[in-house]
């Protein structure tokens, strides 16, 4: 062969005759089939991958019926919620042989659509994170997108599983919390518009704000600069106790509170949601509501995975979060 050939390719004959199998055998081990005995599958393996054998992804997938991936879409993959949310999935789908693809929508719905429609041709199936796409514009294309599951989101009227979380119990801890403390002045720095999540949140702080308590909405956002950004306006309607969309938030405001000067807890007392890692090592500890991130991707794929093999479905569950005192809380100042 000259130096300028294109090395030959290895054929699955090769490899059968190599590892003195039939070629049927190299098709079962590289399909993962588990009617192969694990120690001739170990070995046609290894005979493959000496000779560098690479399996046809494409024609797998025609021979099962299946490409072996699925999907999981995001609102933002910079909020690590989401980023735990899919290590669940990941880690829980690798270990029944699937891949998982993802992609972002930059919090925008008619984006979330298209890229829900285009990405559900080339998978198996989709697991939809937190989705800001409206209730009947999912209705409109759920048959278009099956299976799939909803995570931080019921759609009635829809088959589609889902896997959330109770943000109701959350802010009544929160509110109980700040209540005991003695604060009746609070702020809440507002998620996005389209986020069902903001919009549950909210409805419960204000369910549970007492007579004795005011409640300001803040619009916010989700990420830090829009925490950073809302601190002022937050501190300006006399709030003694922020309380932010999620951890995110909480983080850009307790970052912004620093540079001024303003002592937390001392002046000002933050509360985040999502207990994301960060939360635990910021200054002072960020006072939070924990809520079971991979265990919510991980559920996820059990209810995808009983789609994709036709096994009995698990019902819906929704998480109880808890709330995690730390030191961005304290008594109001006397």
């Amino acid at each position: 062969m000259g130096s300028g050939d294109r090395p030959e390719t290895v054929t699955i004959h090769q490899v059968a005759k190599a590892a003195e199998v039939s070629a049927a055998t190299v098709s079962r081990v590289m399909n993962r089939r588990q009617s192969v005995d694990p120690v001739l599958a170990r070995r046609v393996q290894q005979v493959a991958a000496s000779l560098g054998y690479q399996p046809n992804e494409v024609a797998r997938g025609l021979a099962r019926g299946r490409t072996g991936l699925v999907a999981v879409i995001v609102p933002d993959l910079g909020n690590p919620m989401f980023q735990s949310v899919l290590r669940g999935v990941s880690r829980a789908a690798a270990s029944e042989d699937y891949r998982v693809l993802v992609t972002d929508s930059h919090e925008l719905p008619m984006e979330e659509t298209l890229l829900a429609r285009e990405t559900r041709l080339r998978v198996d199936g989709l697991v939809l994170c937190s989705p800001r796409t409206h209730d009947q514009e999912l209705l409109d294309i759920a048959t278009r997108l099956e299976p799939f599951v909803l995570v931080n989101r019921h759609v009635i009227g829809t088959d589609a599983p889902a896997v959330s979380v109770d943000y109701a119990s959350g802010v009544r801890a929160v509110m109980a919390h700040l209540g005991w403390l003695g604060h009746t002045r609070i702020a809440y720095l507002s998620g996005p518009v389209a986020s069902v999540s903001n919009q549950e949140r909210l409805e419960a702080l204000r369910a549970a704000t007492t007579e004795a308590m005011t409640l300001d909405v803040v619009e916010c956002g989700s990420m830090h600069e829009d925490g950073y950004q809302a601190a002022d306006r937050a501190l300006a309607t006399g709030a003694t106790a922020v309380v932010g969309y999620n951890d995110v938030v909480a983080l850009g405001a307790l970052g912004k509170f620093h540079e001024i000067g303003v002592s937390v807890p001392g002046h000002v007392s933050v509360v985040g949601f999502d207990d994301i890692a960060f939360a635990r090592y910021s200054a002072p500890r960020l006072t939070t509501v924990s809520v079971p991130q991979e265990e919510l991707g991980v559920q996820a794929w059990h209810r995808l995975s009983a789609m994709l093999h036709e096994r009995e479905l698990p019902a819906d569950v929704s998480f109880t979060p808890r709330l995690e005192v730390r030191g961005s809380t304290g008594p109001v100042a006397s």
